[in-house]
């Protein structure tokens, strides 16, 4: 999990920790966890998905320790999860019990249950408030109350409806907390057509994989990919997913349903009945999660329409994180499944993450459908190219890694060019290690790709050079 220095001057280092203490203690302000939990909620969710761990609280601390960097609280957070004892594990969250606090379909104007538009910035126009550079309290407060008078009515009416639905559930026998705060999938309306690939019957699909126990192996299974891709750095995971809209992926998707709210985290008791109302009910999740929609053409398993990298085999990508059975769909509730008579169809792209980074949804759905393409001629169809360099802390550590001492690398490389401009010396002279105890370092350099020790392995599987001078000046975690 990224690169930290090991060793070194010591003095020097404890020196330039105090500073940068100094440095946050000094400023005359005070930033309580609680003010950047409340204050700063995407960017919150934000360091929440990268690190693998729902904590509001405890991602607010980090970016304060963090200074606000949410790649340093990104690390910090990820760190503190690997201590953690893992003693349950929970039964999969079922999303079409979410309690939508916004929803949206682009693909169709009138859904079942109608489109929530909730709190967004989307229909916005993006111009600076600099009335807030003088906001007060106890105008903050004024405008909260004066906010709740204008909602007052309108969640007094939600109360109403409610109350009805609870009311006609209870006189039809149904559950009343099913129908409360409960939508309809938009996309269902196309899968009852048969104009989507089928969900795989249960018990069909392969657990799970967990990206936060398990390496990172290509080929990876689906769950593996929708696991790395949501705790993937939102501005890579968003630049891919730009990418392959733009001509190096599928053709422009549409978005089937965007849905955004809370969902249930439930725990079987160890010694119950694996009944889901004898399980432990541990609380609420806020998650966002879309489904789009790319066309394809079920008669050879490519993707109609597609742009430079629309060629795959047309797997279906469910929204239970499995992979379906039916390798396309038919054009009708009677052709589907018929390899004879079906025609275009409609395949599903996934994304699911933390909180509200909508934007981040989208394109792990975009990525989704990529990589169940798979045609690596593409970037952002190649599994091993997305998945290894979206991880954020992978990422900033690398990088980071160069400023840590490389003397003796450098020093190889600075005889190799001084070799090659001294009189009478070709560009092929040999060229001799600069001292007897570096053999090691002057015959990396003198590679025709004159490559850095620090530099990446060409496989994923090979341990990673590490410099000769003074042992390793960098380790992974």
């Amino acid at each position: 999990m990224g690169y930290v220095a090991v060793r070194g001057g010591g003095r020097a280092i404890e020196e330039s920790l105090r500073l940068l203490e100094a440095e946050r203690v000094s400023t005359g302000a005070d930033a309580s966890a609680a003010a950047v939990e409340s204050t700063l909620p995407d960017l919150v969710d934000q360091v929440m998905g990268e690190a693998s761990l729902y904590a509001p609280r405890l991602a607010a601390l980090a970016l304060k320790q963090a200074q606000g960097s949410p790649d340093e609280a990104v690390f910090l957070l990820r760190a503190f999860r690997s201590t953690l004892e893992r003693p349950y594990v929970s039964r999969a969250v079922d999303t079409a019990g979410m309690y939508v606090r916004r929803r949206i379909s682009a693909a169709f104007k009138d859904v079942p249950g109608g489109q929530v538009l909730g709190a967004t910035r989307d229909y916005s126009h993006r111009l600076v408030d600099f009335d807030l550079a003088s906001e007060g309290a106890a105008e903050r407060a004024d405008r909260a109350r004066a906010l709740s008078s204008h909602f007052a009515a309108a969640e007094l009416q939600a109360l109403r409806a409610t109350d009805e639905v609870l009311r006609a559930a209870d006189e039809d026998g149904a559950d009343p907390l099913a129908a409360c705060g409960r939508l309809p999938r938009a996309l269902d309306y196309l899968r009852d057509q048969g104009l989507l690939a089928p969900a795989p019957p249960a018990g069909a699909v392969a657990p799970p994989d967990d990206a936060t126990m398990t390496p990172l192996v290509i080929p990876a299974s689906r769950s593996m990919r929708l696991q790395t891709l949501a705790r993937g750095m939102t501005q890579a995971v968003e630049a891919l997913g730009y990418a392959a809209i733009r001509g190096f992926g599928p053709a422009h998707p549409t978005v089937g349903e965007l849905r955004s709210g809370l969902v249930e985290v439930v725990i079987d008791r160890p010694l119950g009945t694996g009944e889901l109302a004898d399980a432990y009910y541990a609380g609420t999740v806020s998650v966002t999660e879309v489904e789009s929609l790319f066309m394809a053409d079920a008669r050879d398993g490519g993707d109609a329409g597609a742009g430079s990298g629309g060629v795959g085999d047309g797997a279906g990508a469910e929204p239970d994180g499995g992979e379906s059975a039916a390798e396309g769909a038919g054009s009708g509730p009677d052709s589907a499944g018929d390899g004879a008579d079906a025609g275009l169809a409609f395949e599903v792209g996934y994304g699911m993450v933390f909180g509200r980074c909508e934007s981040k949804a989208i394109a792990m759905s975009v990525l989704d459908r990529c990589l169940e393409i798979g045609d690596a001629r593409y970037p952002t169809q190649d599994e091993e190219f997305v998945l290894y360099h979206v991880d954020g802390v992978e990422a900033s550590g690398f990088i980071s890694h160069l400023k840590l001492p490389h003397y003796v690398t450098f020093q190889s490389k600075l005889s190799s060019v001084r070799a090659t401009r001294a009189p009478g010396a070709g560009p092929s002279s040999p060229v001799e290690p600069s001292s007897p105890s570096e053999p090691a370092a002057a015959s990396a350099s003198s590679s025709p790709a004159g490559s850095d020790v620090g530099a990446a392995p060409d496989s994923p599987d090979q341990p990673r050079q590490e410099d000769a001078e003074g042992g390793a000046d960098a380790a992974t975690l």
